[in-house]
């Protein structure tokens, strides 16, 4: 439960820097690897500026409060989809329900379904 605390701490950091920047942070929540961030972009914005201040402020917050045991970093990479506004009630909930969602399937084999299903890599048959 202490972990979970600590990154919510990190989600409203991360939010509340996002309002800073005049970044539109619909939702955001996570498990212990990995984060979700609904975005909606201004016309002069790009996801590479967005998730570069999102990404590096809040590991300076998190370390500069040693907010965890360890040293906190980002993953190098990240990966973005654009979403229908049709969509987006339903992506708030996927984002919103991870911690159960990750009870049952892993991250690893969420994405290898994902890369399989739309395509990115193909399965030897």
């Amino acid at each position: 439960m202490q972990n979970r605390n600590k990154r919510i701490d990190l989600f409203k950091h991360i939010k509340g820097y996002a309002k800073k920047k005049k970044i539109y942070l619909d939702f955001i929540n996570g498990v212990s690897d990995h984060v979700h961030c609904l975005v909606s972009m201004a016309c002069d914005q790009n996801i590479a500026q967005i998730v570069k201040l999102l990404k590096g402020e809040s590991a300076h917050f998190a370390n500069a409060c040693n907010l965890f045991d360890v040293d906190f970093e980002w993953a190098e990479g990240y990966y973005a989809v654009s979403v229908s506004q049709s969509q987006v009630e339903r992506v708030r909930n996927y984002i919103k329900n991870q911690e159960a969602h990750h009870a049952k399937k892993s991250f690893d084999a969420e994405c290898h379904n994902f890369m399989v299903k739309h395509g990115f890599i193909r399965l030897l048959t």
